[in-house]
């Protein structure tokens, strides 16, 4: 076992899950190129790596970098609760319903959505929307009780315990 760690680097449950998802991935593969032509699930395939890579990532590295100089510059008058990830979650949560969902939400994909399933894409926006607004408020809420929490504390630490009465016998 120490070899096989050692030569491997990790453990053999590893290898079996990364087999298995090599394996799932392949079958998701195959599927795809069952259903729409190798040359347009390469172009999508390419159009989201450039899509990803020289658009995407710029903006939300941007994003990440701007909110962290302000934290940095202390522009945020907060305790030391990191209000990053409180925005970052919720954007990336958002970000992915939006990105698997797109069409729907848009509405570009109504006629053929409705002729495979009957309904009508109504009702797609406003419900991302309210997801949206959900994640971010619960969000809102999260950072607020961390804040108070942490203001709490930090007011309870500058308050010093009083002192046990002296032990003097009159």
């Amino acid at each position: 076992m120490r070899r096989f760690r050692y030569e491997y680097g990790a453990g053999p449950l590893h290898l079996l899950v990364a087999i298995a998802g090599l394996a799932v991935a392949g079958y998701g593969l195959y599927r795809a190129l069952e259903l729409v032509p190798p040359v347009s699930f390469l172009a999508w395939f390419v159009g989201g790596i450039v899509g990803h890579d020289f658009i995407l990532l710029p903006i939300y590295s941007g994003i990440g970098l701007a909110a962290w100089a302000i934290a940095r510059l202390g522009l945020v008058d907060a305790p030391r609760v990191a209000a990053l990830n409180h925005v970052r979650v919720p954007a990336a949560i958002s970000g992915l319903i939006f990105v698997v969902w797109f069409p729907l939400i848009l509405g570009l994909g109504g006629a053929t959505f409705e002729g495979a399933t009957g309904r009508t894409t109504d009702g797609y926006l406003e419900r991302w929307l309210a997801i949206t607004a959900g994640l971010f408020a619960v969000s809102a809420v999260l950072y607020a009780v961390r804040v108070w929490r942490a203001r709490r504390s930090r007011a309870g630490a500058g308050r010093r315990a009083p002192s046990p009465p002296s032990s003097s016998s009159a």
